[in-house]
């Protein structure tokens, strides 16, 4: 039994089968097309964000190690 989204074998070939019939056949490779560049787009965006704040915490870390150091100094 293949489960995707909750969505058993038939109910995938049901919803295949609409989106077949509503974008016909010269249309789906576009939507395909469309779906996969905002996907990219989606994992490429959250990507960045990871970075982002991978850095932050870097800085954050590095500053605190530096202060710690001052204090232990002292």
């Amino acid at each position: 039994m293949l489960l995707f989204f909750n969505l058993g074998g038939g109910e995938i070939f049901i919803v295949l089968m609409a989106v077949l019939l509503l974008f016909g056949s010269k249309k789906i490779p576009e939507f395909a097309k469309g779906l996969g560049k905002g996907i990219r787009q989606f994992k490429d965006t959250a990507g960045d964000l990871q970075k982002d704040i991978n850095n932050s915490i870097h800085d954050v870390k590095r500053t605190v190690e530096e202060e710690r150091e001052k204090i232990e100094k002292k």
